[in-house]
């Protein structure tokens, strides 16, 4: 293996504060350390040293602690120096390290260092950027199962169980004059379906996962007039929208974040669909169900007084929405209570009836119920679709007596779930992951 160089950045956030860290990591760190403090530093100790700059003058005091390799973050020597939060002082002290051999880190490039040298497994470190971004509580407490390694374990776990499968079924091609041994052909089976519903399961904490640290996009459709705009309005606590009695007044998509109990959802308000309309009311409708194609859910708001009608003129739009809230605005408008059975929650818009009721539901989607839950990614998730899809073919597979392509879907599948955790990885895919982190993590 060569040897690397030496990594320093600033580690604690722009701008003033109590306390700045710059740190050190690699094989010259602990000799860079020990010229800044002019002293020798001891493991896992802190000490309390004068920190000189470029030219040998103090420019701070503060803590200054050595993490020997492998025991560290990276795995490599590892410093870090604290000295009072002054930007002027951190960047001095930065150039001291640089002009005793150390590089400027790239963003992310500490936590890249601790994936190569198998301090963390990819999905960990993500969980690392995940936590530092995240927006509430709950966010922060999965992104910590996902740092502790929850997420990775059951990952790993399916993956061993498709190299038991693979071994299994390769064997029997190998040597396909002798018998399947005591497990058979219907034990394979049996364990391939088992694996299905374990990765079915995964993927859906995943997606629950994704929508703790990304958020939930909700797109408000809904035939015109049936009260869209003055539900977005509602939601959000002010007059984003235009709200008139015209039918057709909401042309293009409307957007507004809002935050729930914590949670971040984004709404898009979109033009009613109906089948007539003008020119530029039908680019409107088109462009609903574009942004259906992408809807983590779909609010569905129809005139509570005739909600039929209104249901045959969305429902050919709503085909691959994962969720469906079908929402009875106009409450205050009926004149009793709906029979027992309805279908959909009753909510008024304009009295704000019901919609304690709809935030439960959008905290629900936004799994901000789910306790127990980890943080995950987009790329988390749609590695785990692809692979379920693949133990789809490898189970048509063995259904159609092809045992060698159920061989390829199950190496195929396998390569997926390497992906989430960095054991199979394009090059490419890894440098975009960690430019998204921050410089000094």
């Amino acid at each position: 293996m060569h040897e690397r160089d030496t990594i320093a950045a600033i580690a604690s956030a722009a701008g003033r504060g109590g306390i700045g860290i710059v740190r050190l990591s690699g094989p010259r760190a602990r000799h860079i350390a020990e010229r800044i403090c002019k002293r020798g530093l001891r493991p896992r100790q802190a000490h309390h040293v004068r920190f000189h700059d470029r030219e040998g003058a103090v420019v701070d005091d503060g803590i200054a602690l050595l993490f020997v390799a492998p025991a560290s973050y990276t795995g490599e020597d590892v410093v870090e120096l604290q000295a009072h939060g002054s930007p002027v002082v951190l960047h001095e002290m930065l150039e001291a390290c640089c002009a005793l051999g150390a590089r400027r880190a790239r963003a992310g490039e500490f936590s890249e260092r601790a994936w190569e040298n198998g301090r963390l497994d990819l999905a960990q470190a993500e969980a690392v950027a995940d936590l530092i971004a995240a927006a509430d509580l709950r966010a922060a407490r999965a992104a910590r199962r996902s740092l502790e390694g929850e997420f990775s374990q059951r990952v790993d776990a399916l993956a061993h169980t498709l190299i038991a499968l693979r071994v299994q079924l390769e064997a029997s091609i190998d040597f396909s004059d002798e018998e399947l041994d005591a497990d058979g052909e219907a034990a394979l089976r049996r364990r391939l379906d088992a694996a299905r519903g374990q990765l079915a399961a995964l993927l859906a904490a995943a997606e629950q996962g994704r929508r703790l640290r990304d958020g939930l996009h909700a797109v408000i459709v809904g035939p015109p007039n049936a009260g869209k705009s003055s539900l977005l309005n509602a939601l959000a606590g002010s007059d984003r929208a235009i709200v008139t009695d015209m039918p057709g007044t909401t042309r293009d998509l409307l957007q507004e974040t809002i935050r729930v109990d914590g949670i971040e959802l984004t709404l898009v308000d979109t033009a009613g669909l109906r089948e007539q309309g003008d020119a530029i009311e039908r680019e409107g409708m088109r462009r609903a169900r574009n942004e259906l194609a992408r809807a983590d859910a779909a609010l569905v708001v129809l005139d509570a007084r005739d909600p039929e009608a209104g249901r045959a003129a969305v429902e050919s739009a709503l085909a691959g929405v994962p969720e469906v809230v079908w929402l009875l605005n106009k409450r205050d408008l009926l004149p009793s209570a709906p029979a027992a059975g309805s279908e959909g929650l009753l909510v008024s818009a304009r009295t704000g009836e019901g919609l304690e009721a709809l935030h439960a539901r959008l905290r629900s989607l936004a799994g901000g119920g789910g306790e127990g839950a980890f943080s995950a990614r987009a790329r988390h998730v749609e590695a785990l679709r692809h692979a379920h899809g693949l133990l789809g073919e490898a189970a048509a597979g063995f259904a159609s007596a092809r045992p060698e392509l159920a061989a390829d879907s199950l190496r195929r599948a396998h390569d997926a779930l390497g992906e989430i955790t960095g054991r199979v990885l394009p090059d490419a895919l890894l440098g975009h992951i960690f430019a998204t982190f921050c410089i000094g993590k």
